[in-house]
Formats: C-alpha cells, structure tokens, sequence
C-alpha cells in the first residue's frame, strides 16, 4: 500500500523503517533540522536520516496547513510532535500510531509516564487521528508487559515491532470504535523536574532511570558529583545499585569505571 508517514522522533524513525519495509512510503513528512545534543549543532530529526538512507522523499514544513500536498490516500502518524489541523485531516485517512493503551497515557510521552507510574502493561493503540489529543476512536489495541529490567527504549522497540503488525491488520479495511470515557490519563512532556532522583526512594528512583533511558537520563548529585544516571537496579537489600553514570562533563561510564578514576 502507498502510505504517507508524518513522523520526527526516534520511535517514529522506527516506525517509519519498518513500515517502508512492508509498504510503499511515498513520502515523509517531519519538523524542520533543529539543534541537538550538547554542542546544539543543527541537525536533522531521527526519522529524516532513516529516511534519506531509505530514498523516500522528505518535506519538512514549519508547520502543517492546507498548502502541503499528501501523495496517498492514507497517512501513518508516529511521534511527530504537533497537533495536525483538521483542514489536513479532512483530505485523507489519517492513522496515529501511539504507545500506550488509550485512554490510558493520552500526550507527549506515554512510555516514560507508564514506566514513572509502575505500569506493569502498556501497548501500541492505532485510532484515526481527530483535532482532540489522542481522541480518535480506535481501529486496533494489542497490550504487552513492562518488564522490571525494561527502560524506555526497550519498550519503544517492542512498540514500534507491534505497531507495524497491527497496522498490516488495519490497513485493508479499518474499522473504529469510540475510546471509552473512563480511565482517560495524560503523558504530559518530560520537563526539567522529571529528571530529578531523589536517591533515598530507591524504587522510585529506578522507575524514573528506566523511564528516561537511553535517551534522557535522570539527575543526581552522588559524593558531591553532579552526574546523569542512566542505569542502576536494586540490590538485594533494597538499596539503589548505580551500574551506568556520566560525571558533568565526561563521557558515559560504568559505575566501576567512575570509581576507578575516582582513585
């Protein structure tokens, strides 16, 4: 099938190689290069690269309205980052792929939110894309469980894997039903306040590591250190075991590698 594909981030990235895998994407559609990482250099999103490896058309507009041209009759929405305006949404099919089980985690970061809450299950949810966030009715759902050894990138992976299965069921002929009003929950943006770890609530502070790796990391000052953690686990007394650290300033590091050079 012809599809269009409007996505930026790394999980819309994956989305967007696995769909083009199975389908003919046509087109990519993604936000402007913007600057990343610690040196802010201008660089393009994730999904544009995957997308210039792969030989599909790019178009990166400042924002979406009226004037840009959709080549197929439907599009696939994954982790793009802004609200489509319903004079696009009334010139196509337009599916959103999203990574929780709605109504459950509605919002900017369903993955990390399921795994700061504990969520023991969550899943992908494909539904028409409406004006209202996340509001769609739904044409599939399938769930999977969080494992305790999972991060967020681990969950994305098994997400995106499962979105494309689903969307090979709906494509043919989809079919919606409306999302219940209860349980409706939102994933708001991870902020500054969300990276904090308060290491002396161990649990909790495992839950935000997991929730914020690999791509985030969490904010702690150990021994006087400022440094992100990105991996840790709970020892067998309950107390919080770092495995993965990056002093302000340097590289990425086992937790063994930083207190050798510590010496």
């Amino acid at each position: 099938m012809d599809l269009t594909v409007v996505a930026t981030a790394p999980f819309g990235a994956d989305v967007l190689e696995r769909l083009a895998d199975r389908h003919d994407v046509a087109l990519l559609v993604t936000r402007p290069d913007a600057p990343r990482g610690r040196g802010r250099r201008v660089a393009p999103p994730p999904a544009k690269e995957t997308a210039g490896r792969l030989g599909i058309r790019v178009a990166q507009p400042d924002r979406l309205g009226p004037e840009l041209e959709l080549p197929t009759e439907t599009v696939v929405v994954a982790a793009y980052g802004l609200l489509i305006p319903e004079s696009l949404l009334d010139r196509a099919l337009w599916l959103n792929v999203h990574p929780s089980l709605l109504p459950r985690w509605r919002g900017a970061a369903p993955v990390e939110r399921a795994i700061l809450a504990g969520d023991t299950e969550t899943g992908v949810t494909i539904h028409r894309t409406v004006a209202a966030l996340d509001a769609g009715p739904i044409a599939a759902q399938r769930a999977f469980p969080i494992d305790d050894e999972d991060d967020a990138g681990t969950v994305f992976a098994r997400a995106a894997e499962v979105a494309v299965e689903l969307l090979d069921e709906v494509l043919p002929s989809p079919m919606f039903h409306e999302q219940p009003d209860e349980g409706v929950t939102y994933a708001d943006k991870i902020a500054a306040a969300d990276r904090e770890l308060d290491l002396s609530r161990p649990r909790e502070a495992l839950n935000r590591i997991r929730a914020l790796s690999p791509h985030i990391g969490g904010r702690a000052v150990v021994d006087s250190v400022p440094m992100i953690v990105w991996r840790a686990r709970l020892g067998d007394d309950g107390r919080l075991e770092l495995l993965e650290v990056q002093p302000e300033g340097r590289r990425r590091m086992t937790w063994d590698e930083y207190l050798r050079g510590r010496r």
